[in-house]
């Protein structure tokens, strides 16, 4: 393990120059001090735990400090934000701090959330205020301990420095990490800006780096984007399965690895609802759960546009149409776990379909449901849940169908523990964020840091943490979320 100054640097993206990012210093916030911080987003690193809590740590990651091999630089690209292209958007409050690379040979962007003024700010003031930061740390490692691809986060770095959103806030920063921080919209600046020789650059950048077994197919960028529409496919079946709504799929937010990025006005359902909407400045919906999967296909769209100048249209359409499909296949596999099935049945979508309507005409909690569903032997389970639905003679419907389908395999004396494997007892829901963010931002942080280990290992029981596994107050459903949460 390191100490912080022994991080190594190789700044690949930096090299390309100053057409795909502006060179800016971070623009430091007083009296920085640790929030929270994750040990295992440090471990990827190879720093040593301790290392949070040391006074350069707070100096490093509050903009005071900075490595001498570090380039911080803030990145440009356009988007399609509510469906309407936005032709010039970049960092503005984040930096690239630079690459580093770990002693297994991977690296990782540190990216500076919050780091102030750049080129690219608009009209904001380049700040992160505390509770949007607290919300994307938490959101970044609860996904990827229940096995969704997101960044990660190393940590949040609070201060004294006000900031004006509705009210008087305080600024904090987040360090986040990813193997790469290029976004769609990267491709498509350089495409509606007709710079032919900078789109290249930076194919064969994201190729070589971060698609380098696409480099011996014979046809390296159609190899590069199947593998985009794959792992998205992959991605937002793992949203609809566990219920995750991102609340603001811009093709800016989209990340060319397929991972989950840029977090804001997300939430996980409580009860279910299709129709669940995120985020309080979607107005007309657009990015609603049940929305996730077309948009996702539409933002692909876009991406294949930007495509056109190294791939042909039809190859670019025939890829496309892989996507649904993937998805379904994708989705189906995690919900037949989910339900604690070993085989695929060709009922097993009607299965599913049938019981969302019937959770959705009872708002029934999703998550609470399928652990309790593993909590016992088949029928017992099913006798205890059918209390939460008001349609009682259709649920019984469902469960008679279940059971048998239940029954009729082999591996059931593994049942509940391959249920509890898949089936998280702990989920991040808004109202617990909320929590610990009226506490953080009183300058209370043992609750941030509680919820992020509990949120840690979101599958095993934790003693003492029964009041993390609750269904929420009534209030907790109603939190509203924007853009600038």
């Amino acid at each position: 393990m390191k100490a912080l100054d022994e991080l190594t640097f190789d700044n690949r993206f930096a090299r390309l120059g100053d057409a795909f990012s502006t060179s800016v210093l971070p623009d430091p916030i007083d009296n920085p001090r640790l929030v929270v911080a994750s040990d295992a987003a440090m471990a990827l690193l190879d720093l040593e735990p301790t290392e949070a809590h040391s006074p350069v740590f707070a100096q490093l990651f509050g903009g005071h400090k900075l490595w001498a091999e570090a380039e911080p630089r803030a990145m440009v690209y356009s988007g399609h934000q509510f469906g309407g292209y936005s032709p010039r958007l970049g960092d503005g409050r984040g930096l690239l701090l630079g690459e580093v690379y770990n002693q297994a040979g991977e690296h990782w962007d540190l990216h500076l959330k919050g780091a102030g003024l750049t080129p690219y700010s608009r009209m904001g003031d380049g700040r992160a205020v505390l509770r949007s930061s607290i919300r994307e740390f938490l959101a970044s490692e609860a996904l990827h301990a229940l096995g969704i691809p997101s960044s990660r986060a190393l940590c949040v770095i609070g201060s004294d420095t006000p900031v004006w959103r509705e009210t008087q806030e305080r600024a904090a920063m987040l360090l986040r990490l990813a193997p790469s921080h290029v976004r769609f919209g990267h491709f498509e600046y350089f495409y509606y800006t007709k710079q032919p020789e900078q789109a290249k650059v930076l194919g064969e950048h994201v190729l070589a780096m971060h698609f380098p077994e696409c480099l011996e197919q014979p046809e390296p960028y159609l190899a590069m984007f199947r593998t985009v529409v794959e792992r998205n496919a992959e991605l937002i079946a793992k949203w609809q399965a566990y219920g995750f709504c991102h609340g603001v799929m811009n093709t800016d937010n989209m990340s060319i690895l397929g991972i989950t990025f840029d977090f804001g006005p997300y939430a996980f359902l409580d009860d279910f609802d299709a129709g669940f909407i995120c985020n309080h400045s979607d107005h007309e919906g657009r990015y609603s759960y049940s929305n996730q999967v077309p948009i996702a296909h539409w933002n692909l769209s876009a991406l294949a546009q930007a495509l056109t100048p190294f791939i042909s249209v039809e190859a670019l359409r025939e890829t496309l149409e892989l996507f649904l499909p993937l998805y379904e296949a994708h989705y189906l596999d995690l919900m037949r776990r989910r339900l604690g099935f070993t085989r695929a049945d060709d009922g097993d979508k009607a299965m599913v379909e049938a019981l969302l309507r019937l959770m959705q005409n009872s708002g029934v909690d999703y998550h609470l449901f399928f652990r309790r569903l593993g909590d016992q032997p088949a029928a017992q389970a099913v006798a205890v849940l059918r209390d939460d639905f008001v349609d009682r003679e259709g649920f019984d419907r469902w469960a008679a169908g279940y059971v048998a389908r239940v029954e009729g395999e082999a591996a059931n004396e593994q049942r509940t523990a391959r249920m509890h494997a898949v089936n998280p007892l702990y989920v991040l829901r808004n109202y617990l964020a909320q929590n610990a963010i009226d506490a953080a931002q009183k300058g209370d942080y043992e609750e941030v840091r509680r919820l992020h280990t509990v949120l840690s290992r979101p599958f095993d029981e934790q003693a003492g943490m029964e009041a993390y596994a609750q269904r929420p107050p009534e209030w907790g459903k109603h939190l509203e979320i924007s853009c600038s949460s």
